[in-house]
C-alpha cells in the first residue's frame, strides 16, 4: 500500500472519528453533566473538561425522583408510546397489506390519498384535531395521546413495499391448504416479515418517544404527563440545577438507546429491504 494511500485512509479515518464526536458530543456531555455537581457543571461548561466524567456522583438522579414524580412520567410515555407502537403495528401492517395483496376497488385511490397524508405535518391539523377530541371528551387522557398515532401514513408506506417483495408463491400454497386472507397474513407473511416490523417498531417509538406539541396542547395535569412536557417544565421549577435536569435528560434518553440496540439487527435489515434512503 502506497504512502499517498495511507494519508488518504487516515485523513478519511479522522475525518469520520470528528463527524462521529460531533455527534456523540451533546450525548456524552449530558451525560457526563448529570454525574457532577451543579457548580462543576457551569464552570467547565466551554472546555474539554466537561465531557471527563471526574468525581462521578449519582446525586443529581436522586434529586430528580424527589423534586417531581419521574416514576409516573416515565410510566405514561413507556405506556403511550408502547401502545401507539403496538396498535400501530396491528393496523398499519393489516392496511399494507390490503394495498400490496389485495384487489379491491378504488384500492388505487385510496393509496394515492395515504401517500398524500405523508406531506401534512402534525401542525396543520393541530387545531380541528384539538376541537375534535374536546368533542369526545378525551382531553387530560391516554386516549387522546394514544388514538390519533395508531394510523401512519409512512408505516403503511413501509409495510406497503416490503410486502411487494415477498414471493406470491408463499400465500398461494396456503390458499391451496385452505387458508384465508387473515389466516395467510398471520401464519405466512408475519413470520416472513420481522424486519420491516422491527424498522416500523422503531421508527414509530421514536417519532412518538419526543412527541412534544400535542402533549402540550391536550393534558393539564400530571397525571397522564409524558417525559418530553415533563422535562420542559422540570427546566422551569426553581432552583435550576442543570444537573438535575441533565440527569433527566439522561433517563429520558436512556430508553431509546435501548429499544435501538436491542432491535438494532433487525432494523438494519429493515432497511434495506424496504429500500429507505438517509
Amino acid at each position: 500500500m502506497s504512502w499517498r494511500r495511507l494519508v488518504s485512509m487516515g485523513l478519511s479515518y479522522a475525518a469520520l472519528l470528528l463527524l462521529a464526536f460531533l455527534f456523540v458530543s451533546p450525548i456524552l456531555l449530558m451525560l457526563t453533566g448529570s454525574m457532577k455537581a451543579d457548580a462543576r457543571v457551569l464552570v467547565e461548561a466551554g472546555s474539554f473538561r466537561a465531557f471527563l466524567p471526574l468525581d462521578v456522583d449519582l446525586q443529581n438522579y436522586r434529586d430528580v425522583f424527589a423534586r417531581v414524580d419521574f416514576g409516573r412520567y416515565l410510566f405514561n410515555s413507556l405506556y403511550i408510546t408502547g401502545m401507539v407502537v403496538l396498535a400501530g403495528l396491528v393496523v398499519n401492517s393489516l392496511a399494507g397489506y390490503a394495498f400490496a395483496r389485495l384487489a379491491w376497488r378504488g384500492r388505487r385511490v385510496l393509496f394515492g390519498l395515504v401517500l398524500a397524508i405523508l406531506i401534512l405535518p402534525l401542525e396543520a391539523i393541530a387545531v380541528p384535531l384539538f376541537y375534535q377530541v374536546t368533542l369526545f371528551g378525551w382531553r387530560d387522557t391516554y386516549l387522546v395521546q394514544i388514538v390519533p398515532f395508531i394510523a401512519n401514513a409512512f408505516s403503511i408506506y413501509l409495510f406497503y413495499t416490503f410486502f411487494l417483495g415477498l414471493p406470491r408463491e408463499l400465500e398461494e400454497a396456503a390458499r391451496l391448504d385452505g387458508a384465508g386472507v387473515l389466516r395467510t397474513f398471520i401464519a405466512i407473511i408475519v413470520p416472513n416479515s420481522k424486519p420491516v416490523f422491527a424498522t416500523v417498531a422503531i421508527l414509530s417509538f421514536l417519532s412518538q418517544w419526543g412527541v412534544f406539541l400535542w402533549p402540550l396542547m391536550v393534558t393539564s395535569g400530571e397525571a397522564v404527563r409524558p417525559l418530553p412536557l415533563a422535562i420542559a417544565t422540570f427546566y422551569t421549577l426553581p432552583p435550576l440545577q442543570w444537573g438535575d435536569i441533565f440527569a433527566f435528560g439522561v433517563m429520558m434518553v436512556l430508553p431509546i438507546l435501548l429499544v435501538f440496540l436491542f432491535f438494532q439487527r433487525w432494523f438494519i435489515r429493515g432497511v434495506v429491504a424496504t429500500g429507505i434512503k438517509g
